[in-house]
């Protein structure tokens, strides 16, 4: 249920800053690099709108951060766990889409959508008539 969660943290699989940045989209043009979580938040350069409406839709607040911008705690989380979008409650932290999810929304803003939704209101099971 969403109301678990106070907040989605969606981790990248790479560093902030200039030289994280660099390092990232020479090592994608190289073939080195890959992040599915960044494949679906952003375009060529900027972060797309489609992900911004989405972030809005949500019924919990989503942040996304570099691995170098990570909280000590979170970064224990998610060491060798990147990209991954994280559920922190009140008591800890909880994976919610791991790689292989990402990776299955093909840089789909909607399919991401669709998987976090079916995590955070799944559907009430209906009883056999």
């Amino acid at each position: 249920m969403s109301s678990a969660y106070l907040e989605l943290i969606g981790v990248y699989n790479a560093n902030g800053g200039l030289a994280g940045e660099l390092a990232y989209v020479s090592g994608k043009l190289m073939g080195t690099a890959h992040c599915s979580l960044c494949d679906i938040t952003h375009g060529l350069v900027r972060e797309k709108a489609e992900f911004k409406a989405c972030k809005e839709a949500l019924p919990v607040p989503l942040r996304t951060l570099h691995i170098n911008e990570q909280e000590a705690d979170l970064a224990a989380f998610t060491k060798g766990r990147t990209p991954c979008v994280v559920g922190r409650t009140a008591e800890n932290f909880v994976i919610l889409l791991d790689e292989e999810a990402l990776e299955g929304c093909h840089k789909s803003v909607d399919a991401f959508a669709e998987a976090l939704g079916q995590i955070l209101e799944p559907t009430a099971p209906t009883t056999p008539p």
